[in-house]
């Protein structure tokens, strides 16, 4: 016997899918914009180009203020992602099935983790 699928549930499904891959979108924007900024004035500051006009840690706070708001934003589309997709399979009877899509907002979350300590700390494989 053959189970019809539900295409309103998998329409759904997708439609979270979506929404999360834009977040991730949004969030490796963000991570890389802060990384480039802060590479880009210590290049800057180290060549002797614009030492005397760069202030030495306000690029590197910028560039960790991107990156945490950029994981922050990652973090909480996860959980509203996990949130819907536990109340989706709740009300229409269907087992949990997760795609790739939080598997690639993980990875992203810990390039996230080696860009701030990166930042932060100076060390790291970056």
């Amino acid at each position: 016997m053959v189970v019809p699928l539900d295409l309103g549930y998998e329409r759904t499904r997708m439609a979270a899918d979506r929404t999360l891959m834009a977040w991730i979108r949004t969030s490796l924007s963000m991570i890389s914009f802060g990384f480039s900024i802060y590479k880009f004035f210590q290049y800057l500051r180290d060549t002797s180009i614009a030492a005397s006009s760069i202030q030495h840690y306000a690029p590197r706070n910028f560039g960790v203020a991107l990156v945490a708001v950029g994981m922050f934003l990652l973090v909480v589309a996860a959980i509203d992602y996990f949130l819907f997709i536990k109340k989706l399979c709740q009300s229409t009877g269907q087992k949990l099935q997760i795609s790739l899509t939080p598997v690639a907002a993980i990875i992203l979350f810990i390039i996230g983790v080696l860009v701030l300590i990166n930042l932060m700390f100076r060390m790291g494989p970056i």
